[in-house]
C-alpha cells in the first residue's frame, strides 16, 4: 500500500456481483491509449513467435525463467543458474533452496502439461486442476489438495493471524464451483461479446485471483493462464508469453491495483497496470527472443565449420534445449556418437561456446555453460 493512501481498516471482501464487469465499469478515456500499443506490443512478439523453427526449444531458457520469477513473487529465492544446475546434477546449496527449485520445477511441468492438454481442449476446470495439480505434486505443496478446488476458507493476510486481520477474503468454499463456472463461460467468450481481448485477460486474472480457488498455488496458476489464454485466442503463435518478470519487479503495484478491484470496484486502475505489464513484457520478450533467435542462426552457421561434423546441427538443437549440463549428459543423450561428443565439448570450449562451470572430481562429471544464451534470457551479463 502506498503511503498516499489511508490505512486499511478492516479485510477487504470479494466483489460479489461485479463480475464480469460491464462496459461502463472502466473509464476508457484512460485505458484506450494504452490498450492498442499493448496489442501491438503482443502481435510483435508474435510474428517473432512465427520466424522462429522451434520456439518451444530456442526458448526454453525463458520458459525456466518465467517459472523462476512467478514462483519469486510467492517467495522462492532460487535463481535460474541454479534450477538449471540442479537439472544439471549439481546439488541445492540447502534444503530450503531444494524445495523452491522443485517448486520451480512443477510450474514448469505443469505449463508443458496445460499447454499439451489444450491442444485438444479449451481452458476449463479440467485444465486448470490438473496444472495445479501438477503444480503441488511435490514438496511444500503436496498437502494442499492438489488439483482439488478449495473446501475451506481461506484468506490473504500476515502469516498465524486470524480472517480479521486478514487484507483480502476470498468467496467461501462453497461459492467457488459456481464462481469459477462464471470465470470459464467468460475465458471462452467470443471475441464479439467482450471489450477487448487484453481488457478480458486483465479482468480474468483478476477475478482468478480474487476467487483464489485453491489452497495453494493461486498466484502461479493465475499467471500461467495468462499465456494460455492468449494462445487459446490465437493472439500467440505458442503459449510462450512470459509476465512475471513485471509483475516481480513491481509487486505492490500488482497486489495493490489486484486488491483495487474489490475494495473499490475499480476495474480501470487495474486494467491499465495490466496493460502496462503487457506491453513491457512483449517488448522485453520480442528483444530477449530476436537475441536468441539470432544467436541460434550464427551457431547453426559456425558449429559446422568448428567441428566438420554433420551432428553439429542436433548438437545446437541440445545446446539450447540444455544450456546448464554435465558431459556425461551430453555425451549419452546429444544423439551424436560418444568419441564425437567429447571433442565438440574440446572444440567448442576452445571457441568461447561453452564454458566448463564446474570441473569434473571424482566420478562427478564436469559441468558445461552455454553463456551467451543465458546471459540473453537474464538480460543482462551473468557468465
Amino acid at each position: 500500500m502506498s503511503d498516499t493512501q489511508s490505512p486499511q481498516l478492516g479485510p477487504v471482501h470479494y466483489h460479489a456481483g461485479a463480475f464480469p464487469p460491464r462496459a461502463d465499469s472502466f473509464d476508457w478515456q484512460v485505458l484506450l491509449p494504452h490498450v492498442g500499443p499493448a496489442a501491438a506490443a503482443v502481435a510483435r512478439y508474435d510474428g517473432i513467435l512465427q520466424a522462429m523453427p522451434n520456439s518451444g526449444v530456442l526458448l526454453s531458457p525463458l520458459s525456466t525463467q518465467e517459472a523462476v520469477l512467478s514462483s519469486r513473487i510467492e517467495g522462492t529465492q532460487a535463481s535460474m543458474t541454479e534450477v538449471l544446475e540442479f537439472e544439471a546434477g549439481a546439488a541445492a546449496e540447502s534444503p530450503e533452496r531444494r524445495e523452491d527449485i522443485h517448486e520451480i520445477l512443477n510450474y514448469r511441468r505443469a505449463m508443458l502439461e496445460a499447454e499439451r492438454m489444450l491442444e485438444t481442449l479449451p481452458v476449463s476446470r479440467r485444465v486448470i486442476c490438473r496444472a495445479h495439480e501438477v503444480l503441488l505434486d511435490s514438496g511444500r505443496g503436496a498437502g494442499k489438495s492438489p488439483g482439488e478446488y478449495r473446501r475451506v476458507p481461506n484468506w490473504i493476510g500476515p502469516p498465524g493471524r486470524g480472517i480479521e486481520e486478514a487484507r483480502f477474503v476470498p468467496p467461501t468454499a462453497r461459492e467457488i464451483p459456481d464462481a469459477m463456472s462464471r470465470w470459464e463461460r467468460y475465458a471462452n467468450a467470443s471475441a464479439d461479446d467482450v471489450p477487448d481481448r487484453l481488457v478480458q485477460l486483465a479482468v480474468l486474472h483478476a477475478e482468478f485471483e480474487a476467487l483464489h480457488p485453491f489452497l495453494d498455488g493461486n498466484g502461479r496458476v493465475g499467471r500461467m493462464l495468462i499465456p494460455l489464454l492468449l494462445w487459446q485466442w490465437n493472439m500467440v503463435e505458442r503459449p510462450h508469453f512470459y509476465v512475471s518478470g513485471f509483475l516481480e519487479a513491481h509487486r505492490s503495484d500488482y497486489y495493490e491495483a489486484l486488491l483495487s478491484v474489490s475494495r473499490d470496484r475499480d476495474w480501470t486502475t487495474w486494467t491499465l497496470f495490466f496493460m502496462k505489464a503487457v506491453r513491457a513484457q512483449a517488448e522485453e520478450n520480442l528483444a530477449k527472443a530476436r537475441g536468441i533467435l539470432g544467436l541460434y542462426d550464427e551457431l547453426k552457421a559456425s558449429i559446422p565449420r568448428m567441428t566438420r561434423s554433420r551432428y553439429a546441427t542436433p548438437a545446437v538443437d541440445w545446446l539450447f534445449r540444455r544450456p546448464v549440463f554435465s558431459s556425461t549428459d551430453f555425451v549419452r543423450s546429444a544423439d551424436i556418437p560418444r568419441p564425437t561428443a567429447r571433442r565438440f565439448l574440446t572444440v567448442l570450449r576452445t571457441n568461447g561456446v561453452l564454458r566448463e562451470l564446474v570441473p569434473p572430481a571424482g566420478r562427478r562429471a564436469a559441468l558445461w555453460v552455454f553463456p551467451d544464451l543465458l546471459n540473453l534470457a537474464e538480460g543482462r551479463k551473468v557468465f
